[in-house]
């Protein structure tokens, strides 16, 4: 991987880089796109990432659609695919974790301790093999997208860190290669997080902007759904992810929920106010 990497580098040619755990859809579709009109190569990893996860039933649950994958990177034009196994990841001895701070330890990090080293350290290794001029990553993620981004600065690495606006299906719930776990009736109850959400963005341009009252939208739509439980909400600050009370001067409200035994992230950004 890093000798095609460099080879097209050392051709001056600008390389992007769109890091996934597979199960393709058209969210990683537009980060595809977003490189394929920035960049002259576009390279896309498949790998899920055993350290990341909490729960080792999540990761054994966690949908592997390698041949599915492989065709739509060919329909997306995507110039190179890695899919590296785990072993090749992580050898014999293998001794070493990034770890991000404080952006790291709210939210997703205080929900599922070690995920955000996991997340780092393979982000880490996946730059130095690729060697991207760009990575790309949705902002359905923001927490990660925002850690990531921390690191990279931290680390002097020699990267664009770009990203895409979630895609969402027809009903509001973002795409996510989870969705494929849900059920019928959990599908149709999963968009109560993106409607809590809205409303809240709603409620903001409406002139609301104490924290509880925005979180408390989002948690009583979840709360009205069947087969759905909040697991937190949270209104940060866009770059540093601390906790706000007021929403002004721009947040972003992230939330994260379980539906019928699936766990699903979510979040809206709250522009500043005039």
């Amino acid at each position: 991987m890093r000798a095609w990497s460099r080879g097209h580098l050392a051709a001056g040619r600008t390389l992007g880089f769109v890091p996934t755990m597979g199960a393709l859809h058209e969210g990683h579709g537009d980060l595809v796109r977003a490189s394929r009109s920035t960049d002259d190569v576009t390279v896309i990893s498949v790998f899920v990432n055993p350290t990341q996860f909490d729960d080792n039933a999540d990761f054994d649950l966690y949908p592997r659609t390698l041949d599915a994958d492989l065709s739509m990177a060919r329909e997306l034009g995507v110039h190179a695919l890695f899919a590296p196994s785990a072993h090749a990841m992580y050898r014999p001895g293998h001794d070493t974790v990034v770890s991000v701070g404080t952006l790291a330890s709210t939210m997703e990090g205080a929900q599922r301790p070690g995920h955000f080293d996991g997340v780092a350290t393979v982000v880490t290794k996946l730059l130095h093999i690729v060697e991207p001029t760009r990575a790309w990553f949705g902002a359905k993620d923001w927490q990660q997208v925002t850690v990531v981004r921390r690191m990279v600065a931290d680390l002097d690495m020699d990267v664009d860190i770009r990203t895409v606006p979630t895609r969402r299906e027809p009903d509001g719930l973002a795409m996510s290669s989870r969705n494929t776990r849900l059920g019928e009736r959990a599908r149709e109850s999963a968009t109560c997080l993106w409607r809590g959400l809205s409303a809240a963005r709603d409620a903001h341009f409406g002139g609301v902007t104490g924290a509880n009252e925005l979180k408390d939208l989002v948690t009583r739509s979840v709360a009205t759904a069947g087969l759905c439980s909040i697991e937190y909400v949270s209104m940060v600050h866009p770059d540093t992810l601390e906790e706000l009370t007021d929403s002004r001067g721009g947040a972003v409200i992230c939330a994260a929920m379980w539906c019928d035994g699936v766990r699903l992230i979510d979040n809206v950004e709250l522009p500043a106010s005039r």
